[in-house]
């Protein structure tokens, strides 16, 4: 077409309607790109709109989800199966599988106790109270207190404290287990742990809501234990104390974001003889918690102990699951890094970032877990977590062969008719392996929390299972914590000692958590 034609054409009445067209499909793009942008800006002011009002007793997180309805469909999938090579559902669809049956030493260092009866591996959070009604150990009195971490349990809670739910927490252990749970369904509260335990209905801002927990923390900020991965804390220290230290009210928006998972995923007594206790007023290390239980006394004036050994007759703790007091030691919590960053990050829906609520393992959802920080291929990720998890795994089933082989030392002692004070020191000996053993055993992430921190445990069970064989056989051996030197600088690391030919030994650094 020539000029002339193109200007004729453009002048004609079909050309104007052309470029007519054009402007007006021009305009209306311009206009849908307008107004998508104003509502991405509208979403990211407002996230979500109220279309139902929710309160303190609005347990059923179907309520929730009319309101937030992405974070709703994200918790559902809790109920999916998903797994990992050490953790997660492997079961059937009905129950999963049994970790008695996969590690038979786990049952021989639980007899005397319902684990030995039924111990299985875990599911998500939409099954952890029908997985606790379901479980075998029910056969077995039970505390009600065990609700604590399984339900939505503060309505229940205030209407057994007459409107005060630490009232209702305190007298919570006094009920078996079946009772509570009936008083549960009947007050229509019969959900898991649900949004109203970790969000303000009002405000939706993240809080703790569960007695033992804010009683812990509280013990915690009062000892002088080092924490360095909770600086709330160490700044409340600081002050005056006049108020005892509040996580909602003193604790940072990036440390909520894992008290509210400390608020079950912990080390904890629960049982009959006494409220559900935290044992934090020495600190979080296995030693610290150790040395707390030791020097408790029931209210009867007994030592403390969850369990006597059926076959040894050793006084032995069992050890929760001690995810929040793991982590604390570990390079992650000390990097400013939450349970939630990892556990539940951040995803985009719309022009709203929320939190993923989908709880699960990382290496389920590497790219927006992990590589947000480490700029390393997904392939590699997993890589480096499976060799912590192995070698963890490898020095668990050998402190489980350890305590076996301790027990049956035990047994034999026993039946020999050794000396009280011989079997004495043995017994010391397993409470102190069985107590690390199952530190790490029943934590759930198989040593990634705190890798060097969880092979040192293991190392010290394999040891102290070690010691009470030798003891079983008449050693002078005690049953104590190894002492723990400085290290030497480094500088001295090839320095001879005067007077001696050979370079002087460079007495190793105590196992980090980094």
């Amino acid at each position: 077409m020539s000029n002339s034609e193109k200007k004729s054409f453009l002048s004609s009445p079909l050309g104007y309607a052309v470029a007519i067209g054009v402007s007006a499909l021009f305009a209306a793009g311009l206009t849908a790109l307008l107004m998508n942008i104003a509502e991405r800006k509208a979403e990211s002011r407002e996230p979500y709109t109220r279309l139902v009002a929710v309160g303190e007793d609005d347990t059923d997180p179907a309520k929730w989800g009319k309101n937030w309805p992405s974070q709703y469909d994200a918790y559902r999938r809790t109920a999916l199966l998903t797994k990992t090579r050490f953790g997660g559902h492997q079961g059937s669809e009905a129950l999963p599988e049994e970790k008695i049956a996969r590690d038979p030493w786990l049952k021989r260092m639980f007899e005397g106790y319902a684990f030995a009866i039924d111990y299985r591996d875990r599911r998500g959070h939409a099954h952890m109270l029908h997985d606790q009604e379901q479980t075998k150990r029910l056969t077995k009195p039970q505390s009600g207190s065990c609700l604590h971490c399984h339900a939505s349990v503060m309505p229940l809670y205030r209407e057994l404290g007459g409107g005060d739910a630490t009232k209702g927490f305190e007298a919570s252990h006094k009920f078996g287990y079946q009772e509570l749970n009936q008083k549960l369904h009947a007050s229509g509260h019969a959900h898991p742990v649900s949004c109203v335990d970790c969000h303000d209905p009002a405000s939706m801002t993240l809080r703790v809501t569960r007695p033992g927990f804010i009683r812990g923390i509280q013990a915690l900020a009062l000892s002088d234990s080092p924490v360095p991965a909770l600086p709330s804390v160490a700044e409340w220290r600081k002050g005056n104390r006049e108020l005892p230290y509040d996580a909602n009210r003193d604790a940072t928006r990036n440390e909520m974001r894992s008290f509210v998972c400390g608020q079950c995923h912990v080390e904890y007594y629960c049982s009959s003889k006494m409220p559900l206790t935290f044992p934090w007023g020495k600190g979080l290390k296995v030693e610290d918690i150790e040395a707390f239980w030791d020097e408790t006394k029931f209210p009867d004036g007994s030592a403390f102990v969850d369990y006597t050994h059926k076959e040894t007759g050793a006084p032995v703790l069992k050890a929760q699951h001690p995810e929040f007091e793991l982590w604390n030691q570990g390079i992650h919590a000390r990097s400013g890094v939450s349970c939630a960053d990892c556990h539940m990050p951040y995803m985009r829906e719309g022009a709203s970032k929320i939190s993923d609520h989908w709880v699960r393992s990382p290496l389920l959802n590497v790219n927006r877990a992990c590589q947000t920080c480490h700029r390393a291929s997904e392939e590699e990720m997993k890589s480096r977590v499976d060799a912590i998890q192995q070698r963890n795994y490898d020095l668990m089933q050998r402190a489980g062969a350890a305590i076996v082989e301790l027990i049956e030392a035990i047994n034999a002692a026993q039946a020999a008719s050794a000396p009280e004070p011989v079997l004495a020191a043995a017994r010391n000996a397993q409470r102190k392996a069985q107590w690390r053993i199952d530190f790490i055993a029943a934590e759930n992430s198989m040593g990634f929390h705190a890798p060097q921190e969880a092979a040192r445990i293991l190392g010290e069970a394999i040891d102290y299972a070690r010691k009470g064989q030798i003891a079983t056989l008449g050693g002078a051996v005690e049953a104590k914590a190894p002492e723990q030197a400085s290290p030497e600088p480094a500088s001295s690391a090839a320095t001879s000692v005067p007077g001696s030919a050979k370079p002087r030994p460079v007495t190793p650094a105590p196992s980090a958590s980094h």
